[in-house]
């Protein structure tokens, strides 16, 4: 075997002896042309015309503002109140102003009869507001009270009462006795008359065909099939099994239990108590 594996490495060393050495070839890199690059024009600028609007029929002319006019505040002064009694209506209102300070003051009638009364004073300084106490309104009528029950007698007569024994008790009378029947027959009533029952003609109907009765009594013979017969296949014959001698086996010549070594006797192990 060792002798083989050399032979190869001589045979394998003296093939390799025998090939040229090649240089490895180096290639150029391909050189593509590099195109030139479009010569591009500028959009030419085309003067966009404004479209041309129709204006509508209905449409309203555009007015201008007027430029508001700076005025400068002026006095004024006024004054209302609205007193109605009956519908307990009460309330007023007054304002004055200079041009530069507006005060004034309203009064209104509260659900309870009260009257309040507020005053103010507006300036460019603010709104201020002075409410002042709640007083009662003096101009409402008085109330109707129903005077209170005085406590002497009345002038009208005392009820009387009547007891229960001086009620009138109720005269029934007897029942009325009307007359009894003569007789225990029970009335005759006419027994209501119909009218006959119409006679309806009886329909004809055609008259049932008479068939021919058959002569003879006895069931059609029918001609028993023919089968054909049972074709006989010929037993297939096996080969006779052959007969094995049977295998004579030695009797034992002892009848005595095989004597097994006895179990070794391991020594017991001790184990320590426990120190509890």
């Amino acid at each position: 075997m060792n002798k083989f594996v050399v032979l190869a490495t001589l045979f394998a060393a003296a093939i390799a002896a025998e090939l040229p050495a090649y240089s490895k070839p180096s290639y150029p890199a391909p050189a593509y042309p590099t195109p030139a690059p479009a010569a591009y024009t500028t959009k030419a600028a085309y003067p966009t015309p404004a479209p041309a609007y129709v204006k509508a029929s209905n449409e309203q002319p555009a007015y201008s503002k007027p430029a508001e006019e700076d005025h400068p505040p002026m006095p004024f002064s006024f004054a209302y109140e609205v007193k109605d009694d009956p519908t307990y209506q009460d309330f007023s209102h007054n304002e004055n102003s200079d041009g530069k300070v507006i005060s004034g003051s309203y009064r209104v009638s509260l659900p309870d009869g009260r009257i309040q009364i507020v005053s103010y004073k507006a300036d460019e300084k603010g709104y201020v507001a002075d409410e002042r106490p709640n007083t009662t309104n003096t101009n409402l009528p008085a109330p109707a009270y129903p005077k209170s029950a005085s406590p002497v007698e009345s002038r009208y007569p005392k009820p009387a009462y009547q007891t229960e024994d001086s009620y009138s008790k109720p005269i029934y009378t007897t029942e009325k006795a009307y007359p009894k029947p003569t007789t225990t027959e029970k009335p005759a009533y006419p027994k209501p008359a119909y009218p006959a029952e119409p006679a309806y003609p009886k329909p004809a109907y055609p008259a049932e065909p008479a068939y021919p009765k058959p002569t003879t009594t006895e069931k059609p013979s029918y001609p028993k099939p023919v089968y054909p017969a049972e074709p006989v296949y010929p037993k297939p014959s096996y080969p006779v099994k052959p007969a094995y001698p049977k295998p004579a086996y030695p009797k034992p010549t002892t009848t005595e239990k095989p004597a097994y070594p006895a179990e070794p006797a391991y020594p017991r192990p001790s184990y320590p108590k426990p120190a509890y």
